[in-house]
């Protein structure tokens, strides 16, 4: 949900209008709203070069990941690492589209960890596959939109620290 829907029924719920500082947060959050949408549309049109490049990134620093024995080892586990890349990335721009974290906690944290364990997917490996896709990610925006991205990468992998 949006801080404008948000806002809407918190103030319906209690049988109230938006109070100021409700209303200067949707103010913030139109204001962002050309920002967060210049993030998301670059986060989206790079997908396959920032997935190329997160996966590069981390078979160098973790090249026992593919090697035989790895979790990644084989072209089947390799395309499942590489769909999940983009499928955080897509779950990355929801946030920055929203302009909140809830989204990513909704749609995709939720059972995270139960879910790599029960495949054997360790999940501190999971964490560095993240740290990755962010680098790759943070490369290709400006220094104002990447600290305005970092956090939603930041949240995914405090969530599975």
């Amino acid at each position: 949900m949006t801080v404008i829907s948000q806002v809407i029924l918190k103030a319906d719920d209690e049988l109230r209008y938006p109070s100021s500082g409700e209303l200067k947060n949707i103010k913030d959050f139109l204001q962002t709203g050309e920002q967060r949408t210049r993030i998301a549309a670059t986060l989206a049109e790079n997908e396959k070069k920032i997935v190329q490049e997160a996966t590069k990134q981390l078979w160098q620093k973790r090249p026992d990941f593919i090697a035989p024995g790895g979790n990644a080892y084989g072209e089947r586990q390799r395309s499942l690492c590489v769909r999940d890349f983009g499928w955080y990335l897509r779950l990355i721009t929801y946030g920055v589209l929203a302009g909140d974290k809830e989204p990513i906690e909704k749609i995709g944290l939720i059972g995270v960890r139960e879910m790599y364990n029960s495949l054997g997917v360790p999940v501190p490996g999971m964490v560095e596959a993240i740290s990755s896709l962010k680098k790759a990610s943070l490369d290709l925006l400006s220094a104002e939109d990447a600290s305005e991205a970092a956090p939603y990468f930041d949240y995914i992998i405090q969530a599975m620290s």
